[in-house]
C-alpha cells in the first residue's frame, strides 16, 4: 500500500457529463536513489466510491475538466 505522498487520485470530468476516476502511484524503474528512474505510473481506473473515500481521508485528489473529443469526418474514397 502506498502512502499519502506516493499516490494521487484523479477525477476527470468531461463537459458532456461523463466522469472517470483514476489512481496513480509514484514508482521507480531502478531504485529510489536514482531520481531519473522515478515517475508516475499509468492511470488505473477506480470507482467513484473509492475516489470519494480517499478524498475524505486526505489523499491528494486532482480534478481535471476536459472537452470531449472532436470526431473528424473522413471522406470515403472509391476503390479501383
Amino acid at each position: 500500500m502506498h502512502s499519502k505522498q506516493t499516490v494521487k487520485y484523479i477525477c476527470e470530468q468531461f463537459t458532456n457529463g461523463h466522469t472517470y476516476y483514476y489512481k496513480q502511484e509514484y514508482i521507480t524503474h531502478d531504485c529510489w536513489m536514482n531520481l531519473t528512474s522515478v515517475a508516475w505510473s499509468s492511470p488505473r481506473p477506480i470507482s467513484k466510491k473509492t475516489f470519494l473515500k480517499r478524498e475524505s481521508e486526505g489523499y491528494t485528489c486532482q480534478y481535471i475538466q476536459r472537452e470531449p473529443a472532436i470526431i473528424l469526418p473522413f471522406k470515403k474514397e472509391a476503390r479501383p
